[in-house]
């Protein structure tokens, strides 16, 4: 039995002892009638006519003020495609359960039984009353721009992780194999394999950050999107062509790595080989960060000749994953009263991240999720990035 298999015959035991990964738990004693009485009836009358008069003082009075909404409608579930709503339930429910063992929020798992654009936004902002923070996930690309976008005005967080918190720890864990192989952003050429969600924000958040725009070539099924490509219309990869891909190279994945500094592959399992990786530059990054199942696996890509591997799987060195970003992205958010998550607080916290290790190595540029030091010092960047702003 493979790693793989063992691990989710364990998971698949762990869940159905546990029937899930969290539980709700009352904050006050309901021992007594007096506890009742405070608890719910008469008492919390007082409370409701008090939010009612206030509407903020649902963050002072009542669980709100620390509480995500995790939301996903099951498009885009991991690697494993549209699986729908109840595939995508206890990936929800697990990063419930990080946001509160790392961060200390709650944060509630729903799912939706639509893939309905305009049903999906309506729902969330009708659901947006009772939470502090809205953090969707696995939705498929490009419904998943539209979402995002149309939900900015609601007056806290609204943040698609898979395209934030992603872009968020391959910055951070770039900066820090740049660092290790000696080479320098402005002049490094990568290739963003998967022009989804998660390709996007990360080439978007690294044209931010100052890598060179020209330098980056971003991949989809069909190859190499760049300038005047027939079939791009009127989409984020068009916008995107115009700015990247400065010699509008064409052709596939295979061509376009020759020579390449860095390989960001945020797309489909096993789609390179140690020959692949022999063509890129020396000294070259791999990150192979489709989930569960690499672009290519570690030895794989050693063997090509990288320096430096990642992964989004926690049993191999150089994790790089999400839970590194958004505990600490909505523990800043939510403590700093932030409406929404900016460029400036992505960055914040990537940069943040990346300091955090001290002396990185080939086998270790990023911290690992669980560590006690990366929520707090992820927080603090974000909420200092927010207080800093131009006031709107």
């Amino acid at each position: 039995m493979s790693s793989s298999d063992t691990i989710g015959a364990e998971s698949l035991a762990l869940h159905a002892k546990h029937r899930g990964k969290i539980a709700v738990q009352p904050k006050v004693p309901l021992d007594n009638r007096h506890d009742y009485s405070l608890a719910y009836s008469p008492g919390v009358a007082a409370v409701a006519l008090a939010c009612a008069a206030n509407p903020a003082e649902t963050n002072r009075l009542t669980v709100r003020g620390n509480s995500v909404a995790v939301i996903s409608d099951g498009s885009a579930v991991l690697g494993l495609g549209n699986i729908g709503p109840a595939g995508a339930f206890p990936v929800m429910e697990g990063k419930a359960a990080l946001f509160k063992a790392l961060a200390g929020i709650d944060a509630w798992p729903l799912v939706l039984a639509s893939q309905d654009v305009a049903q999906t936004i309506a729902t969330v902002r009708n659901l947006a009353p009772s939470f502090a923070g809205i953090n969707l996930e696995d939705f498929k690309a490009p419904e998943c721009f539209a979402i995002e976008e149309a939900l900015q005005d609601l007056g806290i967080p609204v943040m698609h992780d898979d395209q934030h918190g992603t872009a968020i720890v391959v910055l951070a864990g770039l900066t820090n194999a740049l660092t290790v192989v000696n080479k320098e952003k402005e002049s490094v050429r990568i290739i963003v394999n998967g022009a989804g969600a998660a390709g996007i924000a990360v080439t978007k958040l690294l044209l931010a950050d100052g890598y060179a725009c020209g330098n980056i070539i971003l991949c989809d099924t069909k190859g190499a999107i760049y300038a005047g490509r027939a079939d791009l219309g009127d989409s984020k990869k068009a916008e995107l062509a115009q700015i990247t891909n400065a010699t509008c190279m064409s052709g596939d994945l295979s061509s376009v790595l020759v020579n390449a500094d860095v390989f960001i592959g945020l797309s489909k399992p096993n789609l390179l080989h140690r020959t692949d990786i022999a063509t890129m530059a020396k000294d070259a990054i791999v990150f192979a960060l489709a989930n569960p199942v690499p672009e290519i696996f570690p030895a794989e890509a050693h063997a090509g000749g990288a320096r430096i591997i990642a992964t989004g799987r926690s049993d191999l060195p150089n994790q790089v994953n999400n839970s590194l970003a958004f505990p600490g992205v909505f523990r800043g958010a939510i403590d700093c009263g932030a409406t929404r998550i900016t460029t400036e607080m992505k960055l914040a916290a990537a940069h943040e991240l990346a300091r955090i290790v001290t002396e990185p190595t080939a086998e270790s540029i990023l911290p690992f999720a669980t560590e006690k030091r990366v929520v707090p010092a992820v927080a603090a960047a974000v909420a200092s990035a927010w207080n800093a702003r131009t006031p709107d």
